[in-house]
């Protein structure tokens, strides 16, 4: 079964090495791996391995930790779609359909960011509602979003963005982009996290931006 950790390591050479090498002890592959963030001495990875049969997942937890100064934020099973699009990927994706720009918007974001689903909502007055949504994405609609408009992207806190409550269950993380204006806004939510980094945050509003300047502004 593939899982997704996401460690924070120390950020000097030979840390992945080890870390590397800990896991194919314990007879564990990892098939990818991705820097999310640096923060000044310490770097954040997402890293995707392959849990031998009959292993619980927290041999992955105590595996890495056993590196010092090595910690896990969170470890999450993985779909095993590794070669998933990443940004200029779907950028050109949207370019050439760009009819069904906003509905691949949604569907790539989850993709490129590991989250589990992803929507562009919009808001009218008192009244939101989507523009497009990608699979997974909760049945439930929010009549208002009264933190709309967006004037940078935000990690969403259940104490002061309201929405509902089914958006923020199974400890779901969600973050909101601007969108082709602050009425407008993408908003991504990761089922067991973990949270958003403002890396990340940066990197919703970078694309989102260039898809808005694709398709026009919709």
């Amino acid at each position: 079964m593939s899982f997704l950790i996401r460690v924070q390591v120390p950020d000097r050479p030979g840390m992945l090495g080890a870390i590397a090498t800990a896991l194919g002890h314990a007879g564990v592959d990892i098939l990818g791996m991705d820097v999310v963030e640096r923060l000044g001495k310490i770097a954040v990875d997402d890293l995707t391995v392959v849990l031998p049969p009959g292993r619980p997942p927290d041999v992955l937890i105590t595996t890495v930790e056993s590196i010092p100064g090595v910690h896990v934020e969170s470890v999450r099973p993985h779909s095993g779609k590794l070669d998933t699009p990443r940004e200029l990927e779907l950028i050109e994706e949207i370019s050439g359909n760009p009819e069904r720009g906003l509905q691949l918007f949604a569907d790539g974001i989850p993709r490129i960011f590991r989250a589990g689903w992803a929507l562009v909502v919009i808001q009218e007055g008192r009244r939101a509602y989507r523009l497009a949504e990608s699979q997974a994405s909760p049945e439930t609609r929010a009549g208002s979003l009264p933190w709309l408009p967006l004037s940078k992207p935000i990690v969403l806190d259940p104490k002061v963005h309201w929405a509902p409550d089914p958006w923020y269950e199974l400890d779901t993380e969600l973050a909101a982009a601007p969108f082709s204006g602050p009425d407008k806004a993408l908003v991504v939510g990761r089922p067991g996290g973990p949270a958003f980094r403002p890396s990340e945050l940066a990197r919703l509003a970078h694309l989102g931006g260039i898809v808005s300047t694709i398709l026009g502004g919709v």
